[in-house]
Parts: C-alpha cells; sequence; structure tokens
C-alpha cells in the first residue's frame, strides 16, 4: 500500500503551536553543547585525565541506552509537557551546580562524574516526551515535516553550540558562562506552560498500564512481529554503533593528516562540514518535498551515509573529505529522520512513547559502541582503517537491514497501513502490515 501523501513544506513551521518548539529545542540543544564545551575545558584543564575525557562521551550515551524505554513508558503515561520540563530542570540544575563548583575551586573527579551522568539523564527523559509533543502538535499528516524540521532545529544548535559557548568561555570565563547558559533553557520551558498539547491530546490515548522498568522492556517482544519497525531500529543502530559519536571525537587526528594551511583550520573546517551538512540537508529535504519517509528511502539514504564515511575514511584529499562530510551529514540526516517518522507511523498511540524509547535506545545509546568499534580498534590499527572497516560493517549490515525490511512486498512502504491512533493489534502477533 503506499504511503501517505508528502506534507506540506515547511508544514511544522506553519504550526503556531510546533514553531515555538523547535526553536525553543535549538536553543536548548544549543546550551547543552555550549556547557559540553565548557566542562570538558575545565576538566581537562584542571585534571589532564585522558580516562575522564572517554567517560564524557560514555556518560552522555549510556543513559540512551539503559533508560529510553522506561523514560518511553513515562511518555505514554504521564504530559509529555511536565517530563520535558523536568529534563530541562535538570539540565539547569546540572549547569548551576558546575557554576558553583568553578567558582569555589571545589570540583572533583567524582563529582564532575555525578554531573556527566545526570547531563546524559537528562537528555535522555527529553527525547521519548519530544517526539510524541511533536505527533501531538502536527497530526499524522505532516509527521514527517515536524520531525525533519526538528532534526535540522537540532542541528542548527549543534552546530552553533561550539561557537557560542567558545566565545563565552572567553569573554566571561567558564564561571560566568556556564551560568549564563542556563538562560538557554528557559523558552522552550516556558513555552511547555503555554501549549494545550500534552503528547495525548490528538490521540486521545493515554497508557494506563503500570508503569515499571521490568514492564516497560515487554516492548521489545512486541515489536519483534513487525519486520518494518525492527530494520528501522536495527537502522538506526548500526550508524550509531559503527560510526556514532566517534566521527566527531577522531576529527583532530583526520584534520592533522589532511591539513591543508594549518592543522586548526582544517579541524574548524572539518567539523563545520559535519555540521552544516544535516543542516543543509533538512533544509534541501523539506525544500524540495521529494523525499517521501519509506523503508527504501531509510535503506539508500543510511547506504549513501556508509559510502560516505567510507571514502572520507580512505581519502587523502582535503577537499573530497570535506564534500563526503557534507554529503554524510545530509545523508545521515535523512536516515535519522525517516527513520523515526516510519517508527511513530507505525507504533500504536498507547505504546508509542515505549516504541519512540526502543528506537532511542539504538539511535542514541549505541553511539557509546562507536568509541570501542572506532576508538579502542583505532588504537592498535589506526583511526583511518577502523572507521573504514566500521564504515563498510555499516553498509553490509545496512544492506541485510533493507533486504529484511523489502523482503515481504506486503508491507510497501512501511507507513500507509496504520491509523492516527495506530492499530492496536497491529503489534500483537501479525507479521507485518
Amino acid at each position: 500500500m503506499p504511503g501517505p501523501a508528502a506534507s506540506r513544506k515547511f508544514a511544522a513551521l506553519r504550526n503556531r503551536d510546533c514553531r515555538p518548539y523547535l526553536i525553543g529545542a535549538a536553543l536548548a540543544m544549543m546550551a547543552d553543547n555550549i556547557e559540553h564545551v565548557i566542562t570538558y575545558w575545565v576538566l581537562w584543564q584542571k585534571f589532564h585525565s585522558v580516562a575522564l575525557t572517554g567517560f564524557e562521551v560514555v556518560s552522555h550515551w549510556v543513559p540512551f541506552l539503559l533508560f529510553s524505554v522506561y523514560f518511553g513508558s513515562l511518555a505514554d503515561r504521564y504530559d509529555c509537557r511536565r517530563l520535558i520540563q523536568g529534563a530541562q530542570v535538570l539540565f539547569m540544575l546540572v549547569s548551576a551546580a558546575w557554576g558553583v563548583l568553578f567558582l569555589t575551586g571545589s570540583l572533583q573527579v567524582w563529582e564532575a562524574c555525578v554531573l556527566l551522568v545526570l547531563h546524559g539523564c537528562a537528555g535522555s527523559l527529553w527525547g521519548p516526551g519530544e517526539q510524541l509533543m511533536l505527533h501531538d502538535f502536527v497530526g499524522r499528516e505532516d509527521l514527517p515535516s515536524a520531525v525533519r524540521l526538528n532534526a535540522t532545529f537540532r542541528s542548527l544548535g549543534i552546530l552553533f553550540g561550539p561557537v557560542v559557548g567558545s566565545a563565552l568561555l572567553l569573554g566571561l570565563g567558564p564561571t560566568a558562562g556556564i551560568f549564563a547558559n542556563i538562560a538557554f533553557y528557559l523558552p522552550l520551558t516556558l513555552f511547555l506552560f503555554r501549549t494545550r498539547f500534552t503528547g495525548h491530546l490528538r490521540d486521545g490515548v493515554v497508557a494506563r498500564a503500570r508503569v515499571g522498568m521490568l514492564d516497560s522492556l515487554r516492548v521489545f517482544r512486541d515489536v519483534r512481529s513487525d519486520r518494518t519497525l525492527v530494520s528501522m531500529i536495527i537502522l538506526a543502530g548500526l550508524g550509531s554503533f559503527f560510526v556514532g559519536a566517534s566521527l566527531q571525537t577522531s576529527m583532530p587526528i583526520f584534520a592533522h593528516d589532511l591539513g591543508a594551511g594549518g592543522a586548526g583550520l582544517a579541524y574548524g573546517s572539518l567539523l563545520f562540514a559535519n555540521g552544516a551538512g544535516g543542516v543543509i540537508g533538512g533544509i534541501l529535504l523539506e525544500a524540495t518535498g521529494r523525499i517521501r519517509p519509506n523503508v527504501p528511502v531509510a535503506v539508500a539514504s543510511t547506504a549513501v551515509y556508509g559510502l560516505t564515511v567510507l571514502v572520507f575514511a580512505v581519502t587523502s584529499s582535503y577537499l573530497l573529505a570535506l564534500l563526503m562530510l557534507l554529503v554524510s551529514g545530509v545523508a545521515n540526516l535523512a536516515s535519522m529522520s525517516i527513520g523515526q517518522t516510519v517508527v511513530q507511523l507505525r507504533a500504536p498511540a498507547a505504546d508509542r512513547g515505549r516504541i519512540v524509547g526502543l528506537y532511542g535506545v539504538s539511535a542514541n545509546g549505541l553511539r557509546a559502541g562507536s568509541g570501542f568499534t572506532v576508538g579502542l580498534l583505532g588504537a592498535a590499527v589506526g583511526v583511518h582503517v577502523s572507521l573504514g572497516v566500521s564504515a563498510a560493517a555499516l553498509c553490509a549490515g545496512t544492506a541485510a537491514a533493507g533486504y529484511l525490511a523489502l523482503r515481504d512486498r506486503s508491507d510497501g512502504s512501511g507507513l500507509g497501513d496504520r491509523s492516527d491512533t495506530g492499530d492496536r493489534s497491529a503489534l500483537s502477533g501479525q507479521a507485518g502490515a
């Protein structure tokens, strides 16, 4: 069955409820990255600990791995506005705690570790509730636009976070800078007091089942029969596990090896290309409206992401490396936003948060694994080889996941066979749609 018609161009920005959310989320994501810039710099200056540097990455993503499904079950049961506000308040409290410790000069390693973990927990709490809010704001027809633009605005936050963070660090210093950063979380927090949408208003369905860590894990069993859902979750996990956060963390090495006119300039340009690809990709996809959110496109875009990272890993041309980073950013945004959309539209309304949380485990939690696939392997054979091998594994895994998703032709695009509220029996043992 064919998927739904393409949504209106920039439909989510035309929605008066969704538009301020997107802007607020971009500012909050920028604040997230500003905090990384300031705290990572202070931690290195104070402790010079390579182990702590590694923990900074792990602590950010492991909460997504451990808690995303549980936080998704909370989003199914409770008002998503309050969950997101809780996440934003936790972000602000962590920033304030950093500021106090910087001000008093009393920061210790164990305190830094606790704050890093709490920061990661705030991000994982935010994720499922955000996706339910997007669905509630715009409905099924315009959901692809909302997911795509949300990813684009978040990419903007990621792109400008280091710039603003560096300006605060240099202009105000780490203590005043981290306190000032709290203000960027406020617009989203305050907006959620004004909107009537809860994440459940449009569907009118709120899960009544008891919320518990073990109870929420039943979603793993429930989704097995839907090969399209499984393939989208696998695709997201492949990209996260094999490449994930390692592309950015290994960029100084590539900048040194590819450096044209100085490693510092090369590093900044590569980082900018990596971030700008996501922004450009989101704008292009939204402006053209030609790419529909379906399984074949998700598979193709993931394959392009793997291939471009593979070329980036092995090329000795600086210009080609920049081009590959731009294209990989476009492909990665397309893959992740399409996968997120397919998952949301196939999920029954009562279990949408849990299933979105399961997707978050794969798309975000498995990013911690890239420290092994690229980082540790790179220590043994070189980062060019480890990233190339990981990218090749991503391509092979994408081919397998695509075959899994597409072999049952009755699944069609993977979208057009779910109602707005979801098919309550869709995950009860039926194979596919």
